[in-house]
């Protein structure tokens, strides 16, 4: 898989000055964390799981969550689990067949559930990327990640977690600082399972009966801005010791593809209707989501939660590199600039500084490995107008 994998090669062509890289669900940790994007949330209880799966990767989403949690009813949680062991069966048929699969994640409410999935689960096992934790903090974390390592000792299939940081006792200011530093003491002895830490910032606005209308992000929520600095401050430093914190979910979905589908498909690139275009994403309620994707990666995280399919593109395509971007991560870590200093830009529009801008650099080559670099008159508009034209 890849990103952008949905549109033709002479399209990418087109479009990318370096292309995103081919991955699969046995890549290095590092790039499958980098490469998660849009990660798609589905309930468990969906009769038709393994179809939908694979219309959305080609629509380009290549991670998703399967939800046995909030998603679903207490009392739909049976069924769901035996819903999941035959759609997963199914799915495996149908990639040894040559249908691959997203990235597939597990979200679970129990750490029984993980070895008692992956018992169920049998041979199909190999399509579950790992589990999401939901509620973590040191006390209810802890015997997650040690049923999961149990569960990849017992089937000898890599496995790995993403912890869900939703917990009143991180959003309350009189517990936040313990309950973070418990919580960055558990993951540490699980580094090599942890694939990334997720936000749940809409149970963080319930606990104080919140919750931000279209136009507003989450860091307008200055509660819920507070955490996220602090999370980011304790868990995603760039110093070696930091995980991938993943974006807050978006709530909204009245945009719908359909609407845009029959504009979109009289160009490639809109031909010149770049501003025609951003105005009907602003009306469409997409505005307040554009300027959130973007406070994201400003404020340190990477990728984003998503509950409706029309969130992917816009995700991934403000996740692609700029060729300035790329420009100036590649003078700032030439060899020759080991020892520091400062130059102009090649844009010359800006004071690249070796040493503190060096770990900024590091992770942008990271995020142009996963989604690729822009040409040089290639923007968002044109990357969000092509994937909507190949869907």
């Amino acid at each position: 898989m890849r990103h952008f994998g949905q549109l033709s090669p002479a399209v990418r062509q087109r479009l990318f000055h370096r292309e995103p890289v081919e991955f699969t669900a046995a890549s290095p940790a590092g790039i499958l964390a980098a490469a998660l994007g849009a990660t798609l949330y589905s309930p468990a209880t969906r009769p038709r799981l393994a179809d939908d799966v694979l219309k959305q990767v080609a629509a380009g989403v290549v991670s998703m969550v399967v939800c046995l949690e909030d998603s679903i009813d207490d009392a739909e949680v049976p069924a769901a689990e035996e819903n999941l062991v035959r759609q997963f069966a199914d799915l495996d048929r149908r990639a040894a067949a040559g249908a691959e699969p997203p990235l597939l994640f597990i979200r679970v409410r129990e750490p029984a559930q993980i070895p008692d999935l992956a018992r169920r689960f049998g041979e199909s096992i190999r399509r579950v990327s790992g589990f999401v934790l939901p509620k973590f903090t040191e006390e209810r974390g802890a015997p997650f990640l040690e049923a999961l390592t149990a569960a990849e000792a017992a089937t000898g299939h890599r496995l790995f977690a993403m912890p869900v940081l939703e917990s009143p006792e991180l959003l309350h200011l009189e517990t936040r600082r313990r309950t973070l530093t418990g919580i960055a003491a558990t993951v540490d002895k699980y580094r090599d399972r942890v694939l990334a830490l997720r936000l749940g910032v809409t149970d963080f606005c319930s606990a104080y009966g919140l919750r931000r209308s279209p136009d507003m992000t989450a860091y307008d929520v200055q509660i819920v801005a507070a955490v996220i600095a602090d999370v980011v401050n304790v868990l995603g430093r760039a110093d070696g010791t930091g995980y991938t914190v993943t974006g807050p979910v978006w709530e909204y979905f009245r945009l719908q593809e359909r609407m845009f589908k029959p504009q979109l498909r009289r160009s490639p690139f809109m031909e010149g209707r770049a501003d025609e275009l951003r105005t009907a994403l602003i009306e469409h309620d997409l505005d307040g989501l554009l300027r959130e994707i973007e406070l994201d990666r400003a404020n340190g995280l990477t990728g984003k939660t998503c509950i409706h399919p029309s969130h992917v593109l816009p995700v991934h395509a403000l996740s692609v590199v700029s060729h300035e971007e790329f420009s100036d991560a590649q003078d700032i870590l030439r060899p020759e600039r080991g020892g520091g200093g400062v130059m102009r830009s090649a844009y010359t529009n800006k004071m690249n500084e070796v040493k503190p801008h060096r770990a900024w650099a590091e992770r942008t080559l990271l995020r142009a490995t996963a989604f690729g670099v822009a040409r040089e008159d290639v923007g968002f508009v044109e990357l969000l107008t092509a994937g909507h034209s190949a869907s």
